[in-house]
């Protein structure tokens, strides 16, 4: 499979090259072409340059023959009327005058055929010239034609050549479905991240200000509602209040989550993410708490609208203060009011995350333009409210039963409206000075044949932005250095003889194990061995010192100075002694927990416990032996085993490796085809420009010598009738 990928992959790397290799020499071609064209352009001006001169000459011509002529007929009459005065004046002097006339008749007969030979001269020469020049624009005309004939079927036959491949070897094109289109990755613009990245933090600050300022302005209103107008200490408020105060105290759960929503759309917007709002996945939970936030509002509207009322309605309450509680009632209601748009146009911008064919690209300008105006309008109000509330905090303090934990309450509601103003004003001109950023075009606008960019797609891109930032950092990596091709050889050769000899070497190993097991349990064996004779040996040795020191006692008569153990042991050996003078083959039977244990005893050997426990230790060590054995064999298997599924692992991570490998070079040649393709396209369309406008000059020089060919039959008109006129006169 990866030999025909590669392949391939060869195969169209050279196609390609070869594609290149003529792309090259047709843009040349064309570029020699469009010279040439241009050199025509510039002696067919030339040549309509000459036209117009010899025009104008012609007519300058015509005009200076025009004023000899009437010259000419001046004279002649000039000539009659000298005739007549001469003829009054002298009477007698007849004859002069007839050979005046005849001089001047030969003069003007000559004049007139010296001008008539000039015209016919100029009319040849200009005829002649005319006729060199529209012969000579013939042939670069049929020379042109023919390279274009040349041209077009050399083009043709490439583009049916391009077309065979196209069709062949590049079956898929993701320009054509915007689905697909979709999931290429656009042009990374880290300045926008970083501004998306600085504004987002800048929108994070503002918005804890906020969230600050509205819980301070929820909270001490509903400890003023419990002061004021009945304090909850002394009697018990309204139950109208009481409700008030009850949905007031619930003012966290909405603004809280105002600061979390924002917080995490500014850990959304980092430096590798490309931020637009298809791909603000996280604008859509800051909207969703931003209505209940809204709902809020709404809901305790009516509650403040009517506590205000009841405040009205009190003793103590002024005509001032019924004046100021009424405006701030209007406040509240538009301070509600431009929320809910807020809230519109926050869902709006959160649509082309989840619904894109809800909104337009086209309406993106629209929807922030409308936002900032929204924010505009909610600051001004923010200033009204400021402002009759500190009016009527001023009319209360003016009051003799006011009490200092109404007018702290008053202070601190106050505090906070005035936070309100100062932080709407602030965001209400950070929004305005970023509203060119974020009217700004999408990097998807400028793709062509982008249509609405589906959210899933738009997560797709991010994730294979994310690997293609992974593939060119494994790029970056140093490649590790190549092997020679005999030293690699060699090394397979070492390879594959080690592993054919694997079976054999751990067959070695296994018989080794098996003499070691026997050599350890012959050791044992040994040992066992060793420890009994040493202990009969001890046996032996006390038995003599027990017989020399009986011998001694029976042939001195004096009881040796002996411990108990050796009283004991000369008990032991009288009992011996009787039992050496009984039958030395008599069987001798022990019984224990084990077992019962039967033994012969010789002349020389007396049996006891000890003996009997080291037999049967013995025994137990033969079995444990022959257990240990088993074991070893056992494990000696298992790290067989174990060495093959290791082997086995390692041909399993290589095989991922270079399936991995595979797949990455599949990718690059897919995306090397894709990017052949779209040369293709464009140097397909390229050329068919450039045939079009080829085409189009050719029509136009066309055009230009039949208009001249028209000029050329038409002068040669007009000379042939201007020469009929001359003959005739």
């Amino acid at each position: 499979m990866a030999a025909d990928l590669q392949a391939k992959y060869q195969k169209l790397a050279q196609e390609y090259s070869k594609l290149r290799a003529q792309n090259q020499v047709l843009k040349k071609a064309v570029v020699d072409e469009q010279g040439h064209g241009t050199s025509l352009k510039e002696e067919l001006k030339m040549k309509d340059q000459s036209v117009r001169k010899l025009q104008q000459e012609m007519d300058s011509l015509t005009f200076r023959n025009q004023q000899l002529a009437k010259r000419v007929a001046l004279l002649q009459e000039e000539l009659v009327t000298t005739e007549a005065k001469v003829k009054k004046s002298k009477k007698g002097a007849d004859s002069p005058a007839p050979l005046n006339q005849q001089r001047q008749n030969v003069f003007d007969e000559d004049l007139q055929n010296k001008i008539e030979e000039n015209e016919r001269l100029h009319k040849q020469v200009k005829s002649h010239s005319l006729e060199r020049e529209a012969k000579d624009c013939r042939l670069r005309a049929e020379e042109c034609q023919q390279q274009l004939k040349n041209v077009h079927a050399d083009l043709s036959k490439r583009l049916d050549q391009s077309t065979n491949i196209i069709q062949e070897k590049l079956p898929f094109n993701d320009t054509r479905l915007a689905e697909y289109y979709t999931l290429d990755v656009p042009s990374h613009d880290r300045r926008h991240q970083l501004k998306a990245r600085d504004v987002s933090g800048q929108a994070v600050a503002f918005c804890q200000d906020l969230v600050g300022a509205l819980l301070n302005f929820h909270t001490y209103t509903e400890q003023r509602i419990q002061i004021y107008p009945i304090d909850s200490a002394t009697d018990v408020i309204s139950p109208l209040n009481q409700k008030y105060s009850q949905y007031l105290h619930e003012n966290a759960s909405y603004v809280r989550p105002l600061e979390e929503g924002m917080l995490h759309l500014f850990e959304s917007v980092t430096e590798e993410s490309v931020t637009t709002l298809e791909t603000a996945v996280k604008l859509k939970p800051f909207s969703e708490v931003f209505t209940s936030y809204v709902c809020f509002l709404k809901k305790i509207l009516p509650y403040q609208l009517k506590s205000l009322e009841e405040e009205c309605e009190h003793s103590l309450c002024t005509v001032n203060l019924q004046a100021r509680n009424v405006e701030l009632q209007s406040d509240m209601k538009k301070f509600t009011a431009i929320f809910e748009k807020l809230q519109v146009y926050i869902s709006l911008l959160a649509l082309p995350s989840t619904n894109p064919e809800m909104l337009l690209q086209t309406n993106y300008n629209v929807v922030f333009t409308q936002l900032a105006a929204c924010l505009h309008s909610l600051h001004d109000v923010m200033k009204d409210i400021s402002k009759h509330y500190s009016q009527k905090v001023s009319l209360e303090q003016e009051q003799p039963t006011i009490t200092q934990k109404l007018k702290t309450t008053n202070d601190c509601i106050l505090s906070s409206i005035v936070a309100l103003s100062n932080v709407t004003g602030k965001i209400c001109t950070f929004f305005s000075n970023n509203l060119d950023f974020f009217t700004a075009p999408s990097v998807y606008s400028s793709k062509k044949g982008m249509g609405v960019i589906d959210p899933l797609s738009a997560e797709c891109m991010l994730q294979n932005k994310k690997k293609a930032a992974a593939y060119i950092k494994s790029l970056k990596k140093s490649c590790p250095e190549s092997v020679p091709y005999d030293e690699a050889l060699a090394n397979r050769k070492t390879i594959l003889s080690s592993t054919e000899s694997r079976e054999g070497l751990s067959q070695q190993v296994q018989q080794s194990q098996e003499k070691i097991t026997k050599l350890e349990q012959e050791k044992e064996h040994w040992m066992l061995e060793a420890q009994l004779a040493k202990i009969k040996l001890e046996k032996e040795n006390q038995r003599i010192n027990d017989l020399e020191n009986q011998y001694r006692f029976t042939h001195t008569g004096q009881m040796p100075s002996i411990d108990s153990g050796q009283a004991n042991g000369s008990n032991s050996t009288s009992e011996d002694l009787d039992c050496v003078e009984k039958d030395s083959k008599e069987p001798v039977r022990s019984t224990s927990l084990v077992g019962m244990l039967s033994t012969y005893m010789n002349d020389n050997e007396i049996p006891d416990e000890e003996s009997r426990e080291h037999l049967i230790k013995s025994h137990y060590m033969m079995r444990v032996a022959e257990l240990t054995s088993q074991l070893q064999i056992a494990d000696s298997k298992s790290v067989h085993f174990h060495a093959e599924c290791r082997a086995l692992a390692k041909r399993l991570a290589l095989a991922e490796r270079s399936r991995e490998t595979f797949s990455e070079e599949l990718k690059v040649a897919n995306h090397n085809i894709v990017r052949l393709q779209d040369e293709l396209t464009t140097t397909k369309r390229s050329y068919e420009d450039q045939l079009s406008m080829m085409s189009d000059h050719l029509c136009s020089m066309n055009e230009t010598l039949s208009k001249q060919r028209e000029e050329i039959d038409s002068l040669r008109m007009g000379t042939k009738g201007n020469a009929k006129k001359n003959r005739s006169r």
